[in-house]
């Protein structure tokens, strides 16, 4: 908390006026993040298209992010493994941002849940890939191959 204080420019007293520990900051970033993802996505995201239209989308959303969400999926293991250490297996925030994630997604596609879990997975997959040393290019082909054959899969 001392180290997170003085990169905030604040004190620890400060810090815990607002957060009791270290696990509400992060609750409260994923919380963050997950809403700006949300209305950045819904911001753009066309309505009255057909469903390969949708996932196309869906798949350029997150290439155009996904940098920040391969820091963002590191940051989640990382969270996941302290908890896991320190004895606290209260991760209720990673899974209200994945249910979250995948209402929003069922709704905006009109998918049963079973195909928005295959999605989600895929998604997060793709995020696992820069431990292989996968590039740019190989990333955005495996994503438009899947919403190719996801989209034909569905109808």
């Amino acid at each position: 908390m001392r180290q997170i204080a003085d990169s905030l420019g604040v004190s620890t007293g400060t810090l815990y006026h607002y957060f009791p520990n270290k696990e509400s900051i992060f609750a409260q970033l994923v919380e963050v993040y997950c809403s700006k993802d949300v209305a950045d996505f819904f911001a753009q995201a066309p309505a009255q298209v057909p469903l390969p239209d949708k996932l196309h989308f869906v798949m350029a959303f997150f290439l155009r992010n996904y940098g920040a969400y391969q820091q963002q999926l590191l940051i989640w293991v990382d969270f996941f493994q302290h908890c896991r250490h320190t004895g606290n297996t209260n991760v209720t925030v990673l899974q209200q941002f994945w249910q979250e994630t995948h209402q929003q997604l069922a709704a905006y596609l009109q998918l049963p849940s079973d195909q928005i879990d295959c999605l989600l997975t895929f998604l997060d997959g793709l995020l696992l890939q820069c431990l292989y040393g996968r590039n740019g290019d190989e990333i955005t082909q495996q994503a438009e191959t899947f919403a190719t054959l996801f989209a034909r899969g569905c109808r």
